[in-house]
């Protein structure tokens, strides 16, 4: 088995979704009480089966999630470079057919972003654009790293699948992670959202984080766009995939994140709603299943709902988000991506953070404690 590819097709997604919901108490009970947990325990405790078990679920995510993270919150924010995207996707702001205004950050404007993003007091921060190749490619992206990288300690990006090479060229420059999200791991539906473009092709999607893997990239993160397809299915697959990622590239570090579909500019309603329940039931599933995976939130969800996650599983956070290039400080009226739920910001998130005992974290890895 050379790549995830062929694990993935030895899969069925029916099948799949058939054993998740088939699932019983006696499964959960025994994924519960179990001391090394299973992706068979894992499609027990995301099942309908486990909603029961949600209060002893939370209880032990808090315990493992005290245990290796400590009371740690790391807070990050997102720095949208570009909105141009030659891509056309059912659920984003963004799609080539959304005929909006065009824009892509030039070196001052990204310092003027930068200005402000610090005085939030920000030292990790996530850069995102479109899928815009003769626009935003590896060699914008180190420009960017180049200007950036002396006021951050910690740099993510989210940007379109690149080959290996280039990842390995831009990882020098001071790039930490990359997050990249299959969307859905259900190929006909994922073609039904992405109709044209090069993120139509599935394939190449699905083997970016074994190109990740390959260039030793010191964090990846994964995910679904919750909404799309069942999601008890697409989180099984993703917890699969990182199951096989984990033992295969060891020396990286890895997270999940939990997009639900929001509005955005002739908007997509979701296929398949997820309540606020569900999502704390399967964050707390994915502790469960793997203690060493950090869980990211975003501004998506609601203040309520932020508010009470924090204890249970999550280790990072953002707040103070702008979706739109320039929406910090150059043109704060530009499309968003989409809208975000929770518009508190930064010292705020802080101190709701602090009232709860845990600690908000801003620096999150330093390059030089991989030095010799």
């Amino acid at each position: 088995m050379t790549n995830f590819v062929d694990l993935f097709e030895s899969c069925s997604w029916d099948e799949t979704s058939k054993s998740i919901y088939t699932k019983t108490s006696v499964d959960v009970e025994r994924a519960l009480n179990s001391s090394q947990r299973t992706l068979e325990d894992f499609k027990a405790l995301i099942s309908p089966a486990a909603a029961p078990y949600l209060e002893q679920m939370a209880q032990i995510s808090q315990r493992l999630t005290l245990k290796r993270f400590g009371k740690a919150i790391q807070m990050y924010v997102p720095l949208y470079l570009s909105n141009e995207c030659n891509n056309i996707c059912t659920y984003c702001g963004f799609s080539y057919d959304n005929k909006v205004r065009r824009k892509t950050l030039s070196p001052m404007e990204i310092m003027q972003e930068v200005v402000v993003i610090k005085d939030m007091g920000y030292d990790h921060v996530l850069l995102v654009t479109g899928e815009a190749n003769q626009t935003v490619h590896t060699e914008y992206f180190k420009k960017v790293l180049e200007l950036i990288k002396p006021h951050f300690s910690h740099i993510s990006m989210e940007v379109q699948p690149l080959d290996t090479e280039d990842y390995k060229e831009l990882i020098p420059y001071g790039l930490n992670t990359i997050l990249v999200y299959q969307e859905t791991y259900h190929q006909e539906d994922y073609k039904k959202h992405h109709p044209k473009g090069k993120k139509s092709n599935f394939q190449y999607r699905l083997e970016t984080p074994d190109r990740l893997g390959e260039s030793g990239i010191h964090k990846m993160g994964l995910g679904v766009l919750i909404g799309l397809e069942d999601w008890r299915t697409d989180s099984f697959f993703t917890a699969m995939h990182l199951n096989y990622l984990e033992k295969k590239y060891w020396k990286s570090k890895y997270s999940i994140s939990f997009p639900r579909l929001r509005p955005f500019s002739g908007g997509l309603e979701p296929k398949v709603a997820m309540n606020d329940k569900e999502l704390v039931q399967l964050i707390c599933a994915y502790r469960l299943f793997n203690e060493e995976v950090e869980l990211s939130i975003s501004t998506r969800e609601s203040i309520v709902f932020r508010n009470n996650i924090v204890k249970l599983g999550i280790t990072s956070i953002s707040a103070g988000s702008k979706t739109n290039p320039g929406g910090y400080a150059v043109e704060p009226q530009s499309l968003e991506q989409f809208e975000i739920s929770d518009e508190r910001n930064a010292k705020e998130i802080a101190q709701m953070i602090s009232s709860q005992g845990y600690e908000p974290v801003w620096k999150d890895w330093d390059m030089s404690l991989t030095k010799n």
